[in-house]
């Protein structure tokens, strides 16, 4: 039987094993501390090109050229408003003041058996051209002997129309289709009537107004019936 080992064998190989366990974690920390450190201080990756960087010769860009059409000095034609044309705009409505309106009859005297053929006269007294309805709609023939009204064109007219015409400057014009007094006295009732009175011939004078468009003319023509 082998002698018995004493308190102090025992307590020297726990101290010898406790050393050696220190010892391995202390390398096992030196060698955790090493791995970490390596790797936190290892070396840098390398940049990447990125679209800022200089450009690789096929892909450079050749300077730009100042391209003589887009000169930076404006261009007056383009930049600058003109004045406003008028050239285009075409003729205005005449005005009273522009349009001098005359009332015409094809003869001084008439025979016993002749209708006065009545027209109407328009004169462009102004520098520029003017427009102005010289249709039926707008005209109106009056024949009187001393205060008696005896026809007005308009009493029974028919199928009235519009006619725009433009008078030039200076101008004058007359009536293309002469209205026929028939040397009877006119009135809305007696329109379609056959006996309607006949005016007085035997050297009776009478005198010619007409208006159109609203202007009237300034004198009126006389003229007789035999």
């Amino acid at each position: 039987m082998s002698p018995r080992q004493s308190a102090a064998v025992y307590r020297r190989r726990r101290i010898v094993v406790l050393g050696v366990i220190i010892v391995l974690l202390a390398l096992l920390i030196v060698l955790v501390w090493a791995l970490v450190g390596r790797g936190a201080s290892g070396p840098d990756p390398k940049p990447v090109p990125t679209r800022s960087s200089t450009p690789s010769p096929s892909a450079t860009t050749p300077p730009a050229t100042p391209d003589p059409s887009a000169d930076a000095s404006p261009d007056p034609a383009a930049t600058t408003p003109g004045p406003t044309s008028t050239a285009g705009a075409g003729p205005v409505p005449c005005t009273a003041a522009e349009v001098q309106v005359t009332a015409v009859a094809d003869h001084d005297s008439y025979s016993a058996d002749e209708n006065p053929k009545l027209s109407i006269s328009l004169t462009n007294s102004s520098g520029k051209d003017c427009t102005m309805n010289v249709g039926t709609t707008t005209q109106a023939f009056t024949i009187t002997s001393g205060n008696d009204t005896w026809w007005r064109s308009t009493d029974c007219q028919q199928t009235p129309s519009d006619a725009i015409q433009t008078i030039k400057a200076g101008a004058t014009i007359t009536s293309s289709t002469p209205v026929v007094w028939d040397r009877t006295r006119s009135s809305v009732d007696t329109c379609e009537a056959t006996d309607r009175q006949r005016a007085p011939g035997g050297g009776a004078a009478y005198r010619l107004t007409v208006s159109i468009g609203g202007f009237q003319s300034a004198n009126p023509v006389q003229f007789l019936l035999n």
